[in-house]
Parts: structure tokens; C-alpha cells; sequence
């Protein structure tokens, strides 16, 4: 009897070094992800954050300094996690891409005016091609990974590459704002506007959380509605960062209207929306006893700030 018959077959060596390969992959989805998930997650809604000094050159824009400043925050320093692929831990992660998004909607929506009304001399229609860059830019889509095979085969530029550029056209445009080569539009008009459609924007987030509320309130566990209270936490926060810099950059007209203490009436209540952070979001029956209505409590603060900005633009009209 030969040495083979007696011991059995002999496995192909691959075969060896393929199985204890493969374990050791398993064990490290198993046991690495959930720790780097736990590393990647931040929702970073401080609200005292302020913009660096070389993003505010004198003269410049302190809306467009913070708006830049919170993108690279977002894309550099917590890190852009809405378009990891299913290999990266932030791909598993729930909360925090649905914070980023709803605050670079905000931001998205704040540089549109700018482009729009803000930067725009009086009786022309020439958009800043700075501001227009920024806006097209902010504008795309935050699920877009270097790979996408639903498009094309080759690689493509991500999220975070194109609100980088968005960045430094923002930069660009405050540069040359503090050279006396761009123009940022100081009037009631133009204030009133921008409120205008901010107003709008918080009346289409209310609308989303009724709709939550009232197709799917009264369940003791709601899959999605922590998807659309973080969205909504994330673009209070941006709102409330971006007009709390809007109000340095129109700090003169606020004061001789006499609105600064409504605009800061209208910040705390974002604030208060932003700064909602439950353990788990529970989406109870609004007069439920015992478990509370997250959904309900934020939108609470989310109508009235955007009562408050209404306020605020009545007493423009004037």
C-alpha cells in the first residue's frame, strides 16, 4: 500500500491556502467592521463651529466662508461616507450619510442664491462664473463612488472630488470679492428672496415628516424614519450655521430694520431642530403616552423657524 492510499487524497495546495485565507477574511468583516463603523461615524452638529481665517478674507463673504468651510469639514475631515462601496465600513452606516446630505442640500440651496440674487449686480443678468460653478457642483449627487457600473465601466470622478471644486471656486469668488472684483448684493430685496425660498425649502422637510407621521406613526419600530429625521437634522444645521453667517454679511440692514432679534429668534429654533439627538428615533403616535414623537418634536421646531423667517420677510416688505 502506497503512502497516498494510506493517508487519503492529498487536497491541491491552493485549496489549502484558500480556506484559511478565506476564514480570515470572515473574521475580519465579522469582528474589523462594526469597529470601523464605530471609528467612521460622527455627526457633527457643533454648533459653535466657525469658519477658519483664511477662508474670510477681508472684505469677503462670511456665508461663502462658511460654506466652504463645512465642505472640507465634511469631505476631508469626518470624511464623506454616502458613497462608500459595501467593502468600506461607512457604506453600513445610516445616520451619518443622511446628516451630510441634508446639510449640503442646505448648502446647495444657500449658493444657488447666491449665484441667483446675492452676487449679482442690480439690473444685469450675468451670474459670477465663480458662484456658478459652486452651485452646478454642490448640486451632485452624493452616492457616486469612483466606480459606478449602472453608467460606465471606467472610473469616474466621486461626490467629494466634485464638492472640493465646489470649494475652491467658493474661495475664488471670496478672493476676488475682497478685491473689489465681484459683487455681493447687500439689499432688502435680495434678503428677502433668499428667505423666501429657504422658507420654502423648511415647508417641503415639514411636509416629509407629516407624511412619515401619518403613513407609518404608531409603530414601535420604523425602519426609515431615523433616515428622514437626520436629513432634516443635517439641513437645519447647515441652515442654521449658513444664516447665522448671512446675518454678519447683512449685520448693517438687520440693525436698521430692526429684525436682529427675530433673525436670532429664528436661529434658536434651528438650533433646536439641529441639536435633537435621541438615542433611537421613535415615531409614535404624536399624543402617545408613553414612547415620544420624534418626527413630531422636530418639525415642531422646524414650523417655526420657518414662521419666524416669514416675520423676518414681512418686516422687509416694508
Amino acid at each position: 500500500m502506497n503512502a497516498e492510499a494510506a493517508t487519503g487524497p492529498t487536497r491541491p495546495r491552493w485549496t489549502r491556502l484558500a480556506i484559511p485565507g478565506l476564514a480570515a477574511v470572515a473574521l475580519l468583516l465579522v469582528l474589523g467592521l462594526p469597529v470601523g463603523m464605530a471609528v467612521t461615524h460622527r455627526i457633527d452638529d457643533e454648533l459653535g463651529f466657525q469658519a477658519p481665517v483664511a477662508d474670510l478674507p477681508p472684505g469677503g463673504s462670511r456665508t461663502v466662508g462658511m460654506i466652504a468651510a463645512l465642505v472640507h469639514r465634511e469631505t476631508d475631515v469626518n470624511r464623506w461616507v454616502a458613497n462608500d462601496p459595501w467593502f468600506m465600513p461607512g457604506h453600513w452606516l445610516d445616520n451619518m450619510p443622511n446628516f451630510q446630505q441634508g446639510m449640503f442640500a442646505a448648502l446647495a440651496r444657500t449658493t444657488a442664491e447666491l449665484r441667483d440674487r446675492l452676487g449679482r449686480t442690480r439690473g444685469t443678468s450675468q451670474e459670477d462664473p465663480d458662484l456658478r460653478e459652486a452651485a452646478g457642483l454642490l448640486q451632485f449627487p452624493g452616492d457616486k463612488w469612483v466606480i459606478d457600473l449602472a453608467t460606465s465601466p471606467w472610473p469616474q470622478t466621486t461626490s467629494e472630488a466634485q464638492y472640493r471644486r465646489a470649494r475652491k471656486a467658493l474661495l475664488a469668488y471670496n478672493d476676488r470679492l475682497s478685491g473689489g472684483r465681484a459683487v455681493l448684493e447687500r439689499r432688502a430685496d435680495n434678503l428677502l428672496e433668499t428667505l423666501d425660498r429657504i422658507a420654502l425649502d423648511l415647508g417641503a422637510s415639514a411636509a416629509a415628516l407629516d407624511q412619515r407621521i401619518v403613513e407609518h406613526g404608531g409603530r414601535i419600530f420604523d425602519p426609515r424614519a431615523d433616515d428622514v429625521f437626520y436629513s432634516i437634522k443635517g439641513q437645519s444645521y447647515g441652515y442654521a450655521l449658513v444664516l447665522r453667517a448671512l446675518a454678519e454679511d447683512f449685520d448693517a440692514l438687520l440693525r436698521e430694520r430692526g429684525i436682529a432679534t427675530l433673525w436670532a429668534q429664528m436661529l434658536a429654533s434651528l438650533d433646536h431642530a439641529a441639536r435633537m439627538d435621541p438615542l433611537v428615533v421613535i415615531n409614535a403616535a404624536p399624543d402617545g403616552i408613553l414612547l415620544p414623537s420624534h418626527l413630531a418634536a422636530q418639525g415642531f421646531y422646524v414650523l417655526r423657524a420657518r414662521a419666524q423667517m416669514r416675520e423676518i420677510t414681512n418686516v422687509l416688505l416694508k
